[in-house]
């Protein structure tokens, strides 16, 4: 059975690295996540058939949003894009917590069109794996 993407949702640590709080990022509009693995071609001249391994895993995430800027999530993303630091994410449905992981902030912006709602897009690059969550 198909689901509804507003119960997909992103949050962030707004705690610290030891001891985890994680927080919904308000006003989700759109999320994203994208896994993707590098190919390695091992094909030769024996075959015409083109022959694969899986090479580098990757992972990101992009996340578009109203533009709330108390809210704490929100502000715990930006303040490691400003610092050039790490954060803890995590990935939940339906009010289950499935999956977190260490991500970078690749990229933070910020619109505020003229007669327009303000909206913040945010984009991620996973340090590592996904991990699931024990329950």
């Amino acid at each position: 059975m198909s689901m509804n993407g507003t119960d997909i949702l992103l949050l962030a640590n707004t705690g610290t690295v030891l001891v985890p709080v994680y927080e919904v990022v308000g006003s989700q509009r759109d999320v994203t996540f994208d896994e993707t693995t590098d190919e390695i071609n091992v094909s030769s001249k024996d075959s015409r058939a083109k022959r694969v391994l899986p090479g580098r895993y990757s992972g990101e995430i992009s996340l578009d949003a109203l533009y709330v800027p108390s809210d704490t999530a929100y502000l715990a993303l930006k303040a490691a894009m400003r610092d050039g630091a790490l954060i803890k994410v995590l990935r939940q449905e339906a009010g289950v917590s499935l999956e977190e992981c260490t991500a970078m902030v690749a990229s933070l912006g910020e619109a505020g069109p003229d007669q327009g709602e303000a909206t913040v897009a945010i984009g991620l690059t996973l340090d590592g794996f996904w991990a699931e969550v024990a329950t």
